[in-house]
C-alpha cells in the first residue's frame, strides 16, 4: 500500500526570505509539519507519543535542491514513511511545482526521545510502529556530513523564541542560524545540497560557538555548547 501524503502551498510573505525565495527554515517547518500530520493520520499521533511522554525528533537531513518556490507560486509537497531502520524512522519529501516539476527532493532520520532521561528509545519496545512505503527515485538516505577544515567562527545564543514544545531549539530553526552565519559568505545564496546531523540539544541561553570553512563550493559549519550541537555539509 502506499501511504503518499499532499499537501498544497501558495507562497505568501510570510514564507520568503528577502531574495521571493521560500525560507530555509519555513522548508523545514514544511516538512516537520506535514511528518506530524501524516504520522498522526496513521495512528501514531500524541495520544500514542506526546500523552506517553515520548518526544518525536528529527536526526539527520539530506535535501536537494534543484529551485526554491517563489513568492506567489503554488506547489505541492508529497511526504511519506520509508521503512524503519532499528531505532530510526525513515521519512521522504518531495516539492513539485505545477508543471510537476521537483523542486525539492529530501529524506529525513527521525526517533523518538524519552522526555525525562532524554534517551532515545526503541519504538517497538512502545508500541510505536509505521507501515513503510518505498517510492521510484526517492532521495538517498541521510548520511553523516563529512568535514572540511574550518577557518572562521561567529557565535549564537539561544532564545525564547526558537524553542519548541520538546524544550530545545527547533531543528528548523538551525537554518537561519546557518544563513545568517554564512551570510557574508554566501549573501542567501541557496545551497544545492544540505546535509545536517544533530548530535545534542541546544537549551535557553546555551552559547553556540559557530565554526565553519569552505572549500571549492563546498562550506562545512558546525555548532558547540560545551559538546557538539550538530554539524551541517552544504554544496552550492
Amino acid at each position: 500500500m502506499m501511504y503518499i501524503e499532499t499537501h498544497d502551498y501558495t507562497l505568501g510573505t510570510a514564507h520568503c526570505d528577502v531574495n521571493r525565495r521560500l525560507r530555509l527554515s519555513e522548508l523545514f517547518t514544511w516538512f516537520q509539519e506535514a511528518a506530524i500530520h501524516q504520522t498522526s493520520e496513521m495512528g501514531m499521533g500524541r495520544e500514542m507519543t506526546l500523552d506517553k511522554g515520548l518526544l518525536w525528533i528529527v536526526t539527520q537531513w539530506r535535501v536537494e535542491i534543484t529551485r526554491l518556490p517563489e513568492y506567489d507560486e503554488h506547489v505541492t509537497l508529497e511526504t511519506w514513511p520509508g521503512r524503519t531502520m532499528h531505532i530510526f524512522f525513515t521519512r521522504f519529501y518531495r516539492i513539485k511545482d505545477d508543471a510537476g516539476n521537483i523542486l525539492v527532493q529530501a529524506s529525513a532520520l527521525w526517533a523518538l526521545m524519552d522526555k525525562e532521561s532524554r534517551k532515545i528509545v526503541f519504538p517497538e519496545e512502545m508500541g510505536v510502529h509505521i507501515e513503510g512505503t518505498e517510492v521510484e527515485g526517492q532521495c538517498a538516505i541521510p548520511r553523516p556530513p563529512r568535514a572540511i577544515p574550518q577557518t572562521s567562527e561567529s557565535r549564537y545564543t539561544v532564545t525564547y523564541s526558537v524553542l519548541d514544545l520538546n524544550g530545545h531549539m527547533n531543528n528548523t530553526r538551525y537554518f537561519d542560524l546557518m544563513q545568517d552565519a554564512l551570510y557574508d559568505l554566501k549573501k542567501g545564496a541557496p545551497p544545492k545540497l544540505i546535509l545536517c546531523e544533530y548530535n545534542g540539544e541546544a537549551r535557553l541561553g546555551d552559547d553556540i560557538l559557530v565554526k565553519f570553512g569552505e572549500a571549492d563550493s563546498e562550506v562545512y559549519l558546525t555548532g558547540e555548547a560545551e559538546k557538539r550541537l550538530f554539524r551541517m555539509r552544504l554544496t552550492y
